[in-house]
């Protein structure tokens, strides 16, 4: 059981490494989208394509990522011996740790 559990947490900081690319991108949109709308944040100056082609890389990029990180962890959350309520939340926050991590190191 506590192999399982180990494996999870190890899948889960593994697949957050590259899971970076798809936070960011998401950031990215809607910091110069919606969020710039708002006044939250302020748009990126020498961005005048539009946020159209933007929607084009994100949707695919972070759809690709959800389904492997969906594919990864389906089987060890059968075998990991954890309330399905707690292994995903557990799983999504575990996938972002290394985003969380470079986040700090930038302001440190």
């Amino acid at each position: 059981m506590w192999r399982w559990r180990l494996t999870a947490a190890g899948v889960n900081l593994a697949l957050g490494v590259p899971g970076v690319v798809p936070v960011w991108l998401v950031w990215y949109f809607l910091s110069n989208g919606p969020l710039a709308e708002v006044g939250w944040t302020r748009r990126e100056p020498t961005e005048n394509d539009g946020m159209l082609l933007w929607l084009v890389i994100v949707v695919p990029v972070v759809a690709v990522f959800g389904i492997i990180w969906w594919l990864a962890n389906g089987p060890v959350c059968r075998r990991a011996a954890l309330d399905p309520r707690v292994y995903w939340p557990a799983g999504a926050l575990l996938t972002l740790a290394p985003t969380a991590v470079l986040i700090v190191n930038t302001y440190v």
